[in-house]
Parts: structure tokens; sequence; C-alpha cells
């Protein structure tokens, strides 16, 4: 094991509005290793890292790099001393392209210093092949799914001759394929001493590609040692803050009750097409069922919820909720029917970062508690407080800004926001993606409490086993189409995976 440190904290402390965020935080990245960072949502694991790369200053404590003490104002700064970030929710700009992004703001100059674009574009190709991405470099990054954004990213934070890197749940978004790529360019970082700091929920990972790992609980570190001397059950032991006895007891998950019901659907979906994305996809749920939508990457998972919730033009098809036909292409009547979607995106798409809590979460169900143009404050506040409750939100007040809240109660916040409106169809967008085993548990539970009191619910998850264990189906997608439906005795991980390799269902 490497012994030099290059990045370190001692008795970090961090706090937003009187809720202690970090407290007394120590932590050192040596040269050469990949260190995970672990902790439940809320453990502090984001604003470590946002202290560490200059968004955040501490409040007390040191911040060292290369041994020597820091006080990085801006992350620009903190780029430029060594430090590449890679975070769980692009900060890239999506109008530029994917060339620009991975240089934008040390664009290459030609001798007139104006933008060599040709020189730029090539370099960016050379990047991009070697992560094994066959894309267009000068292609508008807004426009490539989320995985090939998160490679982009990768590409950017390779571009910089960085110290350190940081990935915040690089993988969230990455196919089998591209999450080996990843690893490999990571160890292959490690082997040039570059100190990496691997975020990631999906714990499997952590033994695949980590040295060391330190554990986060309540805003402090409980944890620091090899990550070959951990067990899965004692690291979620000590992220939890349980015996391990309990975790053994409760087991890593309590997702997968059968829901199925023979009633007739709630959600009809036949024959949907849009434009070079979906053909012809149909699907039913019915009241209490979850039913899984699998599929790889660009496969139509998201492109088919968006198309039921009115947000993606479709072509042809029909949606109906309890038998009536639902405006195609329309969101505001897709509301008024009963269908919810929380998408996978929660930062473009879902948070209002500079709203409080209270507002997000009121924003789908404003008209309804309105009457002559007028809201009634106490009525949100009664709303907002009753699923703050039921969904366990931790925040210091419904006033706190939703972006200072850990990713787990964003996202809670945003259930509680389509759930405030009473839906008959909850179509749910990774809704565990990139958030702790803790929320995870709680998402899941909650998941397994909203079938049981009838409401039918469309679940996509890139976790195999959390669609296995979470839906009473599974319809899995490939290229835009219904490849097959598993029921019963199929709904397996073997089952799952032959589907999502493309072989024709039988």
């Amino acid at each position: 094991m490497p012994s030099r440190t290059v990045l370190e904290t001692t008795g970090v402390t961090k706090s937003f509005g009187g809720v202690h965020a970090l407290r007394g935080v120590d932590f050192s990245l040596a040269e050469g290793e990949i260190h995970a960072l672990v902790g439940e949502n809320g453990a502090g694991k984001s604003t470590l890292i946002k202290v560490l790369t200059g968004v955040y200053r501490p409040d007390g404590g040191e911040v060292r790099f290369g041994g020597q003490p820091v006080d990085f104002h801006r992350p620009a700064a903190a780029q430029e001393a060594g430090i590449s970030t890679i975070y769980q929710e692009i900060n890239l700009v999506p109008l530029l392209s994917v060339a620009r992004n991975i240089f934008l703001g040390r664009e290459p100059r030609n001798r007139w210093k104006l933008i060599d674009v040709a020189a730029m574009n090539r370099h960016a190709a050379e990047l991009t092949r070697s992560l094994g991405l066959d894309i267009d470099v000068t292609a508008e990054l807004g426009r490539l799914g989320l995985g090939v954004q998160q490679m982009v990213a990768l590409a950017r934070a390779m571009s910089v001759d960085s110290r350190v890197v940081i990935m915040d749940e690089p993988t969230s978004s990455l196919e089998t394929r591209e999450v080996a790529t990843l690893f490999e360019v990571a160890r292959g970082l490690r082997d040039r001493g570059v100190g990496l700091i691997f975020v990631s929920h999906r714990l499997d990972e952590l033994w695949d590609l980590c040295d060391r790992v330190t554990v986060l609980r309540d805003g402090q570190q409980v944890h620091t040692g090899p990550m070959a001397e951990l067990d899965r059950v004692t690291l979620v032991a000590r992220m939890l803050g349980r015996d391990i006895e309990q975790v053994e007891r409760e087991g890593a998950t309590e997702f997968g009750e059968d829901h199925t019901r023979r009633e007739e659907p709630v959600l009809e979906v036949s024959g949907l097409d849009v434009r070079h994305r979906l053909s012809g996809v149909g699907l039913t749920v019915r009241p209490g069922e979850v039913v899984g939508l699998g599929g790889l990457l660009g496969s139509g998972r998201s492109e088919t919820v968006k198309a039921v919730y009115g947000a993606l033009p479709a072509q042809s098809g029909s949606v109906a909720v309890r038998g009536k036909k639902v405006r195609a292409n329309s969101v505001r009547h897709a509301l008024r029917a009963g269908i919810a979607l929380l998408s996978e995106d929660r930062k473009a798409e879902g948070i209002i970062p500079d709203l409080s809590v209270r507002d997000n979460i009121a924003l789908a169900v404003l008209p309804r508690l309105s009457k002559a143009g007028l809201v009634s404050e106490s009525r949100i506040d009664a709303l907002v407080e009753t699923f703050m409750k039921r969904l366990h939100i931790k925040a210091s007040s419904p006033a706190q800004k939703v972006r200072e809240l850990s990713g787990g109660n964003q996202q809670k916040v945003l259930m509680a926001r389509w759930l405030c409106t009473e839906p008959k169809v909850f179509l749910l967008d990774e809704p565990t993606r990139g958030i702790d085993v803790g929320a995870k548990l709680e998402v899941q539970a909650l998941i397994d409490e909203l079938a049981d009191q009838g409401l039918a619910v469309v679940l996509i998850s890139s976790e195999m086993e959390e669609l296995v264990e979470g839906a009473d189906r599974i319809v899995v997608l490939h290229n835009g189409t219904v490849n097959r439906e598993l029921t019963g005795e199929r709904v397996t991980g073997a089952e799952l995976l032959a589907a999502l390799a493309g072989e024709d269902g039988a």
C-alpha cells in the first residue's frame, strides 16, 4: 500500500442552517490508491467532496494537498491544483459539442490565439476512443444518453494532468461494458500514481476496485481500513450503525412482495411508436402491481415512460387509464388522468435547487390547493408535513433549500411531490439511482407500500437484482421494441440476463 499522502483532511467540520453535515472528519488519500468513500445519504460524502474541491469552505479543520495546507475558494482553483471531479449528476454543458465539453476552458489555440477546432476534435476523439466510445465528438452533448455523458465527463477528467481524481457515483448511468472500461481506466490512473476517491452505492464494485474504504455516518468518520478486511455485512452494519446480527437477520433488502391482483388494468399502453426510438411498444399494469421495465442503455426504457407521460411525442399508439384514453403527447392530460413520472435525472428534470423543500413538494398540487388564484398556505404546510414524515425526509425544516439535502432525500422530495397528486399510475425511472443502502431500502419499502395500497407502478432499474426482487412482471425492451415478458417463475436473473442480451423471447 502506498504511504505517501496526496490529499487529507484533519478535523473538518461543516454546517448548514444549524445542521452538522461534517463533524471533525479525518480522511487521507495516498498516491496510487483507490479509496472508497461510503455511507448513507446524509452521511456527509458529498459535503466532504465539495470541501475537498472548493465548492464549500470548511467551518473548521484543515485540508492539505501535497503536504501543504490549502484553502480553495472555488472549484476551478482545485482543478488548477490537480484535483479533478466526476460528479454523479453530470456538470457539463448540454448545448456544446462533446469536444468542447472535454476541453472547456482549456481549448487548444493556434498561432493566432484562436481555438484550434481541428486539434481539439482530434484530441477529443482519441480520448473517447480510449474509453471505448464510438461517437461523433462534434455532436451536441445533450442529444446523447446519460451513460455516454458520464463517459465524456471521465474523458474531461483524464484530459487534465491530475494528481487526484474524485469519482462520485460514476457507474450509476453506465452499462456493464462501460463499467468495465471505467474500472480499467481507474486502475491505469492508479498505476501512474494518481490517487482516486471512489463513491458508489453498488457495494460489489468496491471490492472489485478499491484498496481502502472510509465509512461516514451522520457526518462523522466511523471506519477507515483495507477493503479486503471487510465483508459486505460488516460494511453495511457500519454504514447503518446497526449490529452485524441485525443486518444479517434483516437482509440486504426487504423488497419483493408479490402484489399481483386479478383485476382490470389501470394502465393500458398499445402500439406506442416514437420515431427512431420506439416501435409498437405495449404493456399493461393492474392495481397493486409492480411491472418492471428492463433493457440496456438505449433500449427504450426511459423513452417508453416519457411517451406514456406525454413528455416525448409519439407518432402513434394509445394510452388509457382505467379504460379512458389519455390525450396523446400532453403532460397536462396525463397528470389529470392520474399518471405521475419520477424522472431518472433528478437534477435536470426534477428538483428546483434554489427552492425550499416545501415549495418543491407543493409544486404539482398548487392548482388543486388554490381557490380564485389564492393558495391555501395552511393546506400546503399540512400536506408537506405529512409527506416529510411519511417518507422520512431529513431536513432541518421545510424551509431548507432542497439543494442542501443529500441525493436520497432529494429523491424522496420528488416522490413526495408526485404522491401529493394522488396518482393512479406511478412511473419510476431509476428511483434508487445514486442513493445509499439505507435510503434505497426506504424507497423500495415505499414502493411495496404503494403497491399494497393499490397503486399501479412501472419500475425502471439498471440493477437486475432490483428488478427481479421488486417486480411482479418484467417487460424487457431491446432496440425500442418489447423483446420478452417475464412472469411467475421466469422472473429470474438468468432469464432477465438472456432477455437483456437480446435473445428472442419464447
